[in-house]
């Protein structure tokens, strides 16, 4: 019998989902994450799920993993000291960027703009240069090279980043500079922009190489570690690592091009939402994912996810494909306070993530947050228990959110539903910014909340958006981690292709399309993926001619053929126009073309429970308590999720307790 194991790394606590790939059955562990080294929590986690499960480690033959070690590396600055190759004459190509201040009309008053992620002092200029055709206009002087690679080696560099001029249309030059740079310092790691991501735009090109080896020493200390610990505790088990587009990265692929993992951990709980509500039958889904220290939100259409071709990370945006999540800073750990200047009830960004947590953990936190504020409102009831084991302390939490009435002068409940209308209000603003805003209307789309906190959010967040129905999956808590343990194995390969669409055929497209298929499923060859079971989309960046703008659109094998680029016109103007609500008369551009390759879709099967009737059976029935809602105490029920059968229907305002979550429904 063999078991897959999912997991996923948060700011908070570390969630993992073991699945019996026979049976379908399913056993779950929650531990807190360890800020300071993620793969002890993980450890922790494996060692608790298994004695949960009642099996032996080395049962499990497959990990997928949810990783936020690339994220937190940028966010935190503790990268590696990275040096630059640019063509001469482009080295302050990280300095000039782009003429964009995040803020409103005002922001460039108070932006302080960071430091490059490889500092100008450590840039060099290498003597070439290519035409944007891929022709050689001056060959590259390798003795000027070696003689800068050596006095840049001098200055301690902990990774290389070589990206040249035009090297999207022809990567020679670069080759040529990383044989001689492994020549000078044959131990650091080099990471060059024809293969991290061959397209146009000199900037976004340098800035995704340079933060690819920012990460990339730290990210391959973690991988590597997590494998020799697994290896040591599991006979023969394979580890693949979360993509930020959802899709499986494997070992190696994730240390040598980690810049694709920036969003691997929101990406596992869109996987994981798209799989639990299609067996429910729901294919166009808001996803709501609120853990203890952010939301993320994400629309799904027709069981796919929205993807964008940028990632930003804190200020740095860099061009790797990922799930189209938003993310706010509002999670149950984050703080409410008032400031004295304004007198107003906020509440985050801050939070008191997982040491020492909300007042409510009992383990030193003083500050109120969300968390504490459902206790007081009998939300999170006393017979709750975190991850199955944390118990609640009421009284710690009551303590802390007194500080908040006693500032806004008010009743203690009072307050703490303010803090819960705030935080309800910012997550409904990001829902409004994947759906609304991008055209969609929110009533065509179910609302599928999870994370710890999510499904006591959900009626609530359901209620504004007007979504319907409001799914909250089983194990909501670690729904990432089931994501992770679901998704599949994924691999891309593109060529910025310049041309109107009058100047190109259907035959040329598709032969190109070919070209990066093949190279995209080496990968999964690789990964010992038979080519019967990879699958194969395509993705054709287009612009109207003139334009700046490019728009993504995906299209099947079978569609490319049938319509072609007439095909595609329409499309694209479908599309901008439910984005920018017109469409202009000009030119159709292609600027990028792409393949993406994906292994055998998972064999899990969803565990069914037993049909009952629509009245819960008594032993559902936990115990009666009361509730601070709208402004008033109301009496509720309280029920026990693992005894509730399909059909059976809970009148509100009640709540559904389980090990990992707790669920509100007010109606």
């Amino acid at each position: 019998m063999s078991y897959r194991l999912g997991v996923d790394v948060g700011g908070t606590f570390t969630d993992l989902l073991l699945i019996n790939e026979t049976s379908g059955a399913t056993d779950m562990a929650k531990v807190p994450s360890t800020p300071e080294d993620s793969s002890v929590g993980v450890l922790n986690g494996i060692k608790r799920v298994c004695a949960t499960a009642g099996i032996d480690a080395k049962d499990i033959t497959h990990v997928m993993h949810g990783t936020t070690v690339a994220t937190n590396t940028i966010l935190t600055g503790t990268g590696a000291k990275v040096g630059l190759v640019t063509t001469k004459g482009f080295g302050q190509v990280l300095q000039i960027a782009r003429s964009f201040v995040p803020g409103g009309l005002g922001g460039w008053i108070i932006y302080n703009k960071s430091d490059p992620l490889a500092p100008l002092e450590l840039t060099i200029e290498a003597d070439e240069r290519m035409s944007a055709r891929g022709d050689t206009v001056r060959k590259l002087n390798e003795a000027d090279l070696e003689k800068k690679l050596k006095a840049l080696k001098k200055r301690g560099i902990e990774a290389l980043t070589i990206s040249l001029i035009n090297s999207y249309s022809n990567g020679k030059h670069e080759q040529q500079v990383r044989k001689v740079a492994q020549k000078v310092m044959p131990k650091i790691p080099i990471s060059i922009s024809s293969e991290i991501i061959p397209e146009m735009q000199e900037y976004e090109r340098t800035i995704t190489t340079v933060a690819n080896s920012y990460v990339r020493p730290v990210v391959a200390k973690y991988i590597n570690n997590l494998r020799k610990e697994l290896k040591f505790r599991m006979k023969s088990v394979a580890l693949h690592v979360l993509r930020s587009d959802g899709g499986l990265a494997s070992v190696d692929t994730a240390e040598n091009m980690p810049v694709g993992l920036l969003m691997s951990g929101p990406a596992g709980g869109v996987a994981g939402a798209i799989w639990i509500a299609k067996q429910a039958g729901y294919k166009n889904l808001l996803t709501f994912d609120m853990g203890g220290t952010s939301t993320d939100v994400c629309l799904v259409q027709k069981g796919v996810a929205r993807t964008r071709r940028e990632t930003t990370v804190g200020d740095i945006t860099v061009r790797a494909a990922s799930v189209d999540v938003r993310t706010v800073g509002a999670g149950g750990g984050s703080i409410a306070h008032v400031p004295e200047l304004t007198g107003a009830l906020r509440v985050g960004p801050q939070s008191a993530g997982a040491v020492p947590g909300p007042a409510a953990y009992g383990a030193g936190g003083q500050e109120p947050t969300v968390t504490d504020a459902n206790v007081v409102l009998g939300i999170l009831p006393d017979m709750a228990k975190l991850g199955g084991e944390m118990s609640l302390d009421s009284k710690a939490a009551t303590t802390a959110v007194k500080r908040v009435a006693a500032a806004l002068k008010m009743p203690i409940k009072k307050a703490a539903q303010g803090i819960i209308d705030i935080v309800n209000e910012n997550m409904f603003g990001a829902l409004r910014l994947v759906s609304v805003e991008q055209g969609f209307d929110p009533r065509d789309f179910a609302l599928v909340a999870f994370g710890g906190a999510g499904p006591m959010h959900a009626n609530a967040l359901g209620k504004l958006i007007n979504a319907w129905p409001v799914i909250v999956p089983p194990a909501p808590g670690v729904l990432c981690a089931y994501g992770d343990a679901t998704t599949r194995l994924r691999d891309e390969a593109s060529r910025t292709v310049i041309r109107k669409f009058k100047e190109t055929t259907d035959k040329e497209v598709g032969k190109i399309f070919k070209e990066l298929q093949e190279k995209a499923a080496k990968v999964l060859d690789a990964e010992n993926v038979a080519r019967k079971d990879q699958t194969v989309s395509y993705q054709v960046d287009i612009r109207y001619s003139g334009q700046g703008l490019v728009l993504t659109l995906d299209v099947a094998a079978k569609e490319l053929k049938a319509g072609g680029l007439a095909k595609l016109s329409k499309a694209f103007d479908k599309e901008h126009t439910q984005l920018f609500t017109f469409a202009l008369e000009a030119d159709h551009e292609v600027v990028n073309l792409r393949a993406v390759v994906q292994g055998k879709a998972s064999t899990v099967k969803a565990r069914k429970i037993k049909k009952g009737t629509s009245t819960p059976v008594k032993d559902s029935k936990l115990g009666k308590t009361t509730l601070f809602l709208e402004g008033k105490d109301r009496p509720a029920t309280i029920y026990d999720r693992g005894k509730l059968l399909a059909g059976n229907r809970v009148a509100g305002p009640a709540i559904v307790t389980e090990m990992d979550s707790t669920t509100l429904i007010l109606h």
